[in-house]
């Protein structure tokens, strides 16, 4: 059994390690590919390959049919839309996620964004303080569920909002459930977006919404690029001074927005939402356990396609 790993932006070397533990510890093969570049690389290394663990890189139709011997997938990290699902159920491959590897690395990031955000980017200048203001969680998964720990130690008022969620699921810790996405912008200070980008979600974050939030409001996304309705927002951030926003997910529109709203946004050179040693470590690890769970004993746990 051979499993790869192809990284075109590397793991950490200790969590390789702890990969390739797991990987000859239950009899199988290690092979590795980092930093690939080009994708005829990929598609060499995958042939004789029976499970793939990616990070954010690309495989779609043409990686599965240059891989005849592919049983599994595993993503490491919790978002998996750089995999086409509908292509790997068509060639029999199981794709899995390692949900809540990441999470509190994600959450903590978040306060790092909020908290330059409301000190006005460090400027110098008088900022404001996180203590008492509302904080409105979009979706309460395992990243949201972290922001609200990490939120009851500034004293925020802490709210959210998730339509698979149950509402006591979210109450018993200690956050208000509200009724509608709309109620949550509205009635929030600052809100922090952990949806996925489904066709349901993409340019959900659009002018309409985003307008709902009070004066000197703050968007906040480590979530998703595509879900934000970029045209809209820098339409509304022009008509609307005393908005910000901040990500980790550079926009296609960065240098409109940098331009523009100098002081009001800012953005990561790269996605950083999961990058620690701890979550890269962690991540990693539970790809390879999942794996050999999968050959060993047909676990599906995390399967996301059909």
């Amino acid at each position: 059994m051979k499993v790869l790993i192809a990284t075109d932006k590397p793991f950490a070397q200790v969590a390789v390690d702890g990969i390739r533990k797991e990987i000859e510890a239950a009899g199988y093969e290690l092979a590795l590919l980092e930093k690939y570049g080009e994708k005829a690389k990929l598609l060499q290394a995958v042939n004789d390959a029976n499970a793939l663990i990616i990070r954010s890189d690309v495989i779609d139709a043409e990686v599965f049919d240059a891989a005849p011997s592919l049983k599994i997938v595993v993503r490491a990290g919790a978002g998996y839309d750089n995999v086409d699902l509908a292509a790997a159920t068509a060639h029999g491959v199981c794709v899995m996620n390692t949900p809540g590897q990441n999470s509190n690395a994600v959450a903590e990031l978040v306060f790092g964004l909020m908290v330059m955000a409301v000190r006005n980017m460090y400027n110098g200048t008088s900022g404001k303080e996180l203590k008492g203001k509302k904080l409105g969680i979009h979706a309460y998964g395992n990243v949201g569920r972290n922001v609200a720990r990490v939120a009851k130690g500034f004293g925020m008022e802490l709210y959210a909002y998730d339509a698979f969620c149950p509402k006591e699921v979210i109450e018993k810790d200690g956050v208000k459930a509200v009724d509608s996405v709309e109620e949550l912008y509205s009635t929030c200070d600052v809100v922090s977006l952990h949806i996925p980008a489904t066709a349901e979600t993409k340019n959900s974050i659009n002018y309409a919404l985003v307008n709902l939030l009070p004066k000197g409001g703050l968007l906040v996304n480590t979530a998703r690029k595509e879900i934000i309705n970029e045209t809209e927002l820098i339409e509304l951030m022009e008509r609307r001074p005393d908005l910000k926003y901040v990500t980790d997910i550079m926009p296609a529109a960065n240098d409109t927005f940098a331009a523009k709203f100098a002081g009001r946004y800012f953005s990561t050179p790269k996605k950083m939402g999961a990058q620690t040693a701890e979550a890269n470590i962690n991540a990693g690890i539970a790809a390879a356990k999942q794996i050999v769970g999968f050959f060993k004993e047909g676990c599906e746990r995390f399967r996301v396609n059909k």
